[in-house]
């Protein structure tokens, strides 16, 4: 309780929002989450043994030999975290963000209580890598009942796909705020983005088996960064020091640019 300069007393801290805002956004996703946490752990835990069985197995059965020195469901482990880290937060910053400007409206109000445009925009984001983190980790306790990993390699991959997920739920964050008509936004975006990146960005196969006319799609890919990240951090791929410097310097590029992006663009579209 504080005291106004007329000497009656408040039971309201206006400060509190300044300092907090963006856990109360985060938070409110997070309660939102709740409600369909079913959904959100079979998905988590379905997907992987999918992709294990069709890919890591089924296909891995038919490659003779080891794969850049390891099994091949070691191999590709360190992609498809990444991939679902990436899914993971892109769902998080691009249908709550639609909802919030064009379906329920719901970022307008959050505003009017003096939650600022970036804090929202945090409070998204740390709702978005808290799903991304417990999507990986779910993903990973598959891997290691599967042998794909070892506890060793937990941790360095849930930074590697961490890096990924914020890298692009970053831009894409600030590419959704700009829509204003939802008509065929993500399906443009899964059939042009999300494919294609998870196809050519060396997930399969070391992205210089790639033709070199299709490798640039790896080269900026936040996936292949991570990925080859992983690869190097989890069994010791052979990866020269420079090239771990530019993945890190690609992925935290990419993130500080998809700020530095979606900062103004919300505070933009807040006050039209």
């Amino acid at each position: 309780m504080q005291e106004t300069w007329q000497g009656a007393s408040t039971l309201v801290d206006p400060t509190v929002p300044k300092r907090w805002g963006f856990w109360y956004v985060a938070e409110a996703r997070l309660r939102n989450m709740s409600k369909w946490w079913p959904a959100i752990v079979a998905f988590g835990i379905g997907n992987p043994v999918l992709y294990l069985f069709s890919v890591g197995v089924g296909i891995g059965s038919l490659i003779a030999g080891p794969v850049d020195g390891v099994s091949y469901l070691t191999f590709l482990a360190p992609a498809l975290l990444a991939t679902a880290a990436i899914q993971a937060a892109m769902d998080e910053v691009s249908f709550p963000t639609i909802e919030g400007f064009v379906w329920d409206k719901t970022f307008f109000a959050t505003n009017s209580t003096g939650i600022t445009g970036p804090q929202i925009v945090n409070g998204m984001m740390v709702a978005a890598m808290l799903r991304a983190v417990a999507t990986v980790l779910i993903y990973e306790l598959i891997l290691l009942m599967f042998g794909a990993i070892t506890m060793d390699a937990v941790l360095p991959l849930l930074l590697s796909s961490s890096f990924a997920a914020l890298a692009f739920a970053a831009v894409m964050f600030a590419v959704t705020v700009k829509i204003k008509d939802d008509d065929g936004f993500f399906a443009i975006i899964g059939r042009f983005v999300i494919a294609p990146m998870f196809m050519f960005s060396g997930t399969f196969y070391p992205l210089e088996n790639t033709p070199i006319y299709l490798q640039w799609i790896g080269w900026i890919s936040p996936l292949w960064h991570s990925t080859d990240i992983g690869r190097a951090l989890s069994y010791g791929a052979q990866v020269d020091g420079w090239l771990m410097i530019v993945h890190f310097a690609f992925l935290i590029a990419m993130a500080i640019g998809g700020f530095a992006w979606v900062y103004p663009q919300f505070i933009k579209r807040l006050s039209e």
